[in-house]
C-alpha cells in the first residue's frame, strides 16, 4: 500500500505524539537530533576541526542562521509567486 505525502505526514505525527505522551523529557528525547544537527554546522564551518571551540561554536551558529534565513526567504518567495498567480489580472 501505497501512502500519500499528507497520509505520511499523518503517520509520523500520530507516532511523534505516542512518543511524547510516553516520555515526560521531551529535550532528552530529541537532543540527539538537536546534536547532530548542530554538529553539521560545526564540521561545515570547519571541516578539519582545527578553530577553537569558542570561534566554531559561533561561526556554526551563524552558519545556522544563514541556512534558516535561505529557508525563510524562499518560503516568502514562493508565497509571493503563488499569490500572483492566483490572482485575477
Amino acid at each position: 500500500m501505497t501512502l500519500t505525502a499528507a497520509e505520511r505526514t499523518m503517520r509520523a505525527r500520530a507516532a511523534a505524539y505516542a512518543m511524547h505522551a510516553r516520555h515526560d523529557l521531551r529535550k532528552k528525547v530529541t537532543q540527539p537530533g538537536r546534536d547532530a544537527f548542530t554538529a553539521r554546522f560545526e564540521k561545515q564551518v570547519d571541516p578539519e576541526g582545527v578553530l577553537p571551540e569558542a570561534e566554531r561554536i559561533r561561526r556554526a551558529e551563524c552558519a545556522k542562521k544563514a541556512h534558516f534565513t535561505a529557508l525563510a526567504f524562499q518560503s516568502a518567495k514562493a508565497r509571493r509567486q503563488k499569490k500572483e498567480r492566483e490572482e485575477p489580472h
